[in-house]
């Protein structure tokens, strides 16, 4: 009979463990969270000092029975779940939950799930840390609390089933805002201006660029006059050498990112994909602010780097320092053991656990080695006073690149010899003006959006991938071609926590709550100290909200649609798509059909209404009500304007319209 028992979250961790503890070991999964505040009220005693009122999670108590009967017969428990502050918080309540007080208990934690890492943690075996779990315990009194004080109220002036929430909220005011920049953008006209010159021999004429790249049309017409024909002289040729850092392993954040934008990994696809890696023992701890590696895993690395690249590529680290104490306890991510290269164990993994494996012990290895070091060499040929430049780089020591390098590593590749100073070159043909436009702030993608949440301090390692999937999910924001662009039921609520409730959607705020969280866990401050402090100005706002905060016309609004089935003018309803239809004498009569707001302009194309339409996906666009027949589609809303330059029809851009021709850029005010 097992003497020991090891509590652990998930199966999969629970059989990787009990492979190295062995039979005195008796190793079982929690599946997670065994205790929860009430999904079905707020949870929270506002009489006893906000003390919270957890109950166990429906569906645990067959679980629990069964941990009960493991635990009487163990001598010793480890309550083993994960090294985080929700990893704490479990095992708190499993402790309340299987009532340990009386029995021989102890933590244990291990940074990665390997033979030695899981029998050293049972050598270091602790108390619970009541810091840890107060944290944790904060930040959920805390959510709920914004949670269920805010969201009856978006139901009562939005639509039923939406949420509010103390980061997601934040998160959905970063991608409106960057939408309405995207929105209010005006693109300016700038020109270039470039020329080939022929090359002594029968080598390939060499492009040579004005050196201001951003001219009026009328600076450049100057400058191509100015020039056209003449013979260029080479006044300067100079050579450089530029290096370029090797990266920090991962943290959370980062793996998020460059998931995201090599592999085009969701963050969430990218973390359930880690969990996996990490309950089988290939990689460290998932949830990390941390860049810190330990003393072995860096001399590991060091070592084989020195034997596959040769010691020129073993490099001296610096970590880079976090700024601030957040689960610095962990180390970066990274491959539990360097013998377990992609290559040897590709066939364990699936397509998608191997790519991220791969990119994760690739950039372990990078973050050990020397920097790259790239040649740049730039030649200046002048005419008629004006000068241009022709630049090419190429890689004198690849140091990290070796194994760590992808498409936009790649140096340029122009060669730029034959060439010395004080040769005359002649144009192969006249100068090539080009016009350009200047471009609108990116669209958020996943991995953008985690990245500026980071920077601003808002959410932690936890909560990225979560917050993202619940506004996708609530259809606040829609995601396509890894764009995410906020809908019009994201932007009714944005707009409603704006206007009432702006300290709960302001990063500021947000990104000070997190800061309060680590000080609690640092044992700083006292839980409930934060929670007394926040409550009364949440609940002031909560009443003054109900009582003066207008409805939201969304849902409700009768329309000029009489319903064929019954007689009943048909309502405007919300939907997650957008507005539709809908008879008014449901659930007698289900009758619905497609809503489609006038704009008020004709269309260009047929002259048709132009109607506010939907993606798909959710993202509102500007077509004709004639589609199919008629395929006019506008991202901007059009205007009943021409352009007095070209013809083409204009679009609304805040107080301007601009012509939505992409060569002619013309601007006007709105009368």
């Amino acid at each position: 009979m097992a003497k020991n028992l090891v509590i652990v979250e998930s199966p999969a961790k629970a059989k990787t463990i009990k492979k190295y503890l062995g039979p005195s070991y008796e190793v079982i999964a929690s599946n997670g969270h065994v205790r929860d505040l009430p999904k079905s009220q707020m949870g929270i005693d506002y009489d006893n000092d906000f003390e919270p009122k957890y109950i166990t999670i429906w569906g645990k108590g067959e679980l629990l029975a069964k941990l009960r009967k493991e635990v009487k017969k163990a001598d010793k428990v480890y309550l083993a779940t994960d090294p985080d502050r929700e990893g704490e918080a479990i095992s708190f309540h499993l402790s309340v939950a299987l009532k340990l007080e009386d029995k021989n208990y102890k933590r244990i934690t291990f940074n990665e799930i390997t033979k030695n890492a899981v029998k050293s943690s049972l050598k270091e075996a602790r108390e619970i840390d009541m810091n840890l779990v107060d944290a944790q315990q904060a930040r959920r009194v805390l959510d709920r609390m914004v949670g269920y004080s805010i969201s009856p109220l978006l139901w009562e002036k939005i639509k039923r089933g939406l949420s509010a929430g103390r980061v997601q909220s934040a998160a959905l005011k970063l991608i409106c805002d960057r939408e309405a920049k995207i929105d209010a953008f005006i693109p300016e006209e700038y020109w270039s201006l470039s020329v080939h010159l022929k090359r002594p021999g029968n080598l390939k004429p060499l492009e040579f660029t004005y050196t201001d790249d951003h001219m009026t049309k009328e600076d450049c017409d100057k400058v191509f006059d100015a020039v056209k024909g003449k013979t260029f002289a080479i006044t300067d040729i100079k050579t450089t050498e530029k290096t370029k850092k090797q990266p920090v392993p991962f943290t959370t954040s980062t793996m998020q990112q460059e998931a995201g934008k090599k592999l085009n990994f969701a963050t969430s696809k990218t973390m359930r994909i880690a969990q996996q890696l990490y309950e089988d023992g290939f990689i460290t701890y998932l949830r990390t602010d941390s860049v810190r590696v330990s003393e072995d895993a860096d001399k590991a690395a060091k070592a084989y780097i020195s034997e596959k690249y040769g010691k020129d590529y073993v490099g001296e680290v610096q970590d880079a320092k976090t700024g601030r104490k957040i689960q610095d306890a962990h180390e970066a991510i990274r491959p539990t053991d360097l013998a377990k290269t992609p290559a040897e164990v590709k066939d364990k993994f699936s397509r998608d656990q191997f790519r991220l494996y791969q990119l994760i012990y690739n950039r372990f290895l990078a973050s050990r080695m020397t920097p790259a070091v790239y040649e740049t060499k730039t030649i200046t040929a002048e005419a008629a006073g004006y000068k241009f430049k022709a630049s090419s780089s190429k890689v004198a020591f690849d140091g990290y690149l070796a194994c760590y390098s992808f498409e936009e590593d790649k140096p340029e590749t122009n060669s730029l010899s034959g060439i010395s100073v004080s040769d005359k070159l002649s144009a192969s043909e006249e100068p090539e003006k080009k016009q350009h436009f200047t471009q609108p702030p990116a669209h958020f993608t996943e991995a953008l959006l985690v990245k500026t949440m980071e920077e601003l301090g808002i959410g932690r390692p936890s909560t990225y991938a979560p917050t993202i999937s619940t506004i996708v999910s609530r259809h606040y924001v829609a995601k396509e071609n890894k764009n995410l662009y906020v809908t019009d039921l994201g932007n009714a609520v944005n707009r409603m926590m704006e206007d009432a409730f702006p300290a709960i959607v302001d990063t500021s705020f947000t990104a000070n709550v997190e800061s309060l969280l680590d000080k609690i866990e640092e044992g700083e401050i006292d839980w409930k100290v934060v929670i007394r402090n926040f409550y009364p100005d949440l609940a002031d706002s909560v009443e003054e909200a109900k009582k003066t905060l207008e409805s939201v016309e969304i849902a409700d609004e009768e329309s000029d649609v009489q319903c064929e089935n019954c007689g009943r003018m048909m309502v405007i309803k919300y939907g997650p798509h957008g507005k539709f239809l809908a008879c008014p004498g449901f659930p007698e009569c289900r009758n619905t059909k497609p809503y489609f707001e006038k704009t008020g302009v004709a269309c260009p194309k047929c002259g048709g209404d132009v109607v506010y339409k939907m993606t798909k996906k959710g993202r509102r666009y500007f077509g004709c009500i004639n589609n199919p027949e008629c395929d006019f589609m506008s991202w901007s809303k059009p205007s009943d304007k021409k352009c007095p330059k070209c013809g083409a029809y204009m679009v609304e851009k805040g107080n301007k319209l601009l012509c939505s021709a992409e060569k002619c850029g013309y601007v006007m005010s709105q009368e």
